[in-house]
């Protein structure tokens, strides 16, 4: 009982610890300090409430939906992820966005993995302007910039990213790599702005460098008359090329503009109706689109009920409900820490899962309940072929036969032939093949 209080009382530690963190903006941080809470006690519901806020802060929506339904499940009553999920599901518009952010993210990867940062960087900026909150999108787009050489674009975009998360390593170190070069630039810049000084400061008289001040200025009388020369004359230029044929023209354009006027009137008036009927289709496109993505949205949130029911069955021992249950489970719509999830607990169910349906199919084989036992047995064979020394196929061929099934029947004697050749079950099974082969039977 000692060690039980120490491992809640090290959970709650962790807790507050996240807590402290997530107040000063450090949510890098909060995160490890609350996952390392939920590592000593799953059941810490205020650690995994926190968690998911800290997520939903950093802009990762799914990890935050996914750590709340976990929790109401562990607490359905009395427990604040009910109102952080009523409040996102009730709202269409951010489910919406919640799904479009996942897509476009991902392509934005897709085009960094084809070498395509052009069209990267515009999709990440559409992804950020839906959720201003996603660090990984400022990281990837800073990244991005940097292979382009645009260093300050990086420290804006990362400076954006560090104003939400203060204590995220990855930000910093990239922010740390793009405040470097940038200094290397200025520095570069700074050293050329100088060389350039020196070349206009000196020339070179046979074996003699003569080194010249560059803000002193010869003023000479034959100097500023022949500057006053140049200025007459550039004067009565400008006079005669642009100011006498701009009168001209302008008497000409007084003549045609309220011909102009009118066409121009007529035009914007086209344009007018083309851009409402231009704005009216797109939002009934985008009508459209929402209806989709709202569905989309809520196919996710149903994805991780439909998993979780899957671990409280497991949990209760009920593995035909766990195994059933997980055949319904999409693991596309689940998140990299739901998927990674989704293999462990598959993996002990499947264990369990085909013993237990054998057991109950040979009970509803003994019992003659050959429809049922149908059934269960299909999932056994499907799932291990050669089950039980081949007696799983030797019964579904039975069952079939006994069910009117001939064609399935005569498909897994056959199976049991090939398998176990010159066990009494093989004969047995020869001679239903036989016998069918006689009455003509396909």
């Amino acid at each position: 009982m000692n060690a039980y209080n120490k491992i809640i009382a090290m959970s709650n530690a962790l807790y507050n610890d996240g807590l402290e963190k997530a107040k000063v903006r450090d949510l890098s941080g909060a995160v490890q300090s609350l996952r390392k809470s939920l590592r000593y006690d799953k059941g810490n519901i205020p650690a995994r409430n926190l968690l998911g806020l800290v997520y939903f802060e950093m802009g990762e929506a799914v990890d935050a939906l996914s750590e709340w339904v976990i929790s109401r499940s562990l607490q359905p009553k009395g427990n604040l992820a009910e109102h952080y999920l009523e409040e996102i599901q009730s709202n269409r518009s951010r489910l919406s966005t919640i799904n479009q952010t996942i897509k476009k993210y991902n392509q934005a990867l897709q085009y960094c993995y084809q070498g395509s940062h052009d069209l990267a960087i515009i999709q990440l900026k559409k992804v950020l302007n839906m959720n201003a909150k996603l660090i990984k999108g400022y990281q990837l787009l800073a990244l991005l910039y940097m292979e382009e050489g645009k260093y300050g674009h990086a420290r804006k975009e990362l400076r954006t990213a560090a104003e939400i998360d203060n204590g995220n390593l990855l930000t910093l170190r990239y922010l740390r790599e793009a405040e470097q070069k940038l200094g290397e630039e200025a520095h570069t810049a700074k050293e050329g702005k100088k060389d350039k000084k020196k070349k206009a400061m000196s020339y070179q008289s046979g074996n003699d460098v003569i080194i010249q001040p560059t803000n002193v200025r010869d003023f000479t009388p034959l100097t500023i008359i022949i500057n006053l020369a140049v200025g007459v004359g550039l004067g009565m230029l400008i006079t005669w090329f642009l100011i006498l044929p701009a009168i001209q023209q302008d008497k000409v354009a007084d003549a045609k503009k309220a011909e102009v006027e009118a066409s121009d009137a007529l035009v914007e008036r086209n344009q007018e109706i083309k851009a409402l009927e231009s704005k009216i289709k797109g939002l009934e496109d985008t009508i459209e689109q929402m209806k989709g993505d709202s569905a989309d949205a809520q196919k996710v949130v149903d994805n991780y009920e439909a998993f979780l029911k899957v671990y409280a069955a497991f949990a209760q021992q009920n593995i035909l409900e766990a195994g059933d249950t997980m055949e319904g489970i999409d693991v596309n719509l689940l998140g990299a820490q739901g998927r990674a999830s989704y293999q462990a607990l598959k993996a002990q169910v499947d264990e369990q899962y085909t013993e237990v349906v054998y057991k109950q199919a040979e009970e509803d084989y003994n019992a003659q309940r050959y429809a049922e036992a149908v059934t269960g047995l299909e999932k056994v064979v499907a799932a291990e072929e050669d089950y039980n020394d081949g007696y799983a196929i030797y019964y579904l061929a039975n069952s079939y036969r006994e069910t009117g099934d001939m064609v399935n029947a005569k498909k897994y004697y056959q199976r049991m032939v090939e398998l176990h050749p010159g066990t009494q079950r093989a004969g047995r099974s020869q001679q239903y093949l036989n016998q069918m082969e006689q009455q003509g039977q396909p």
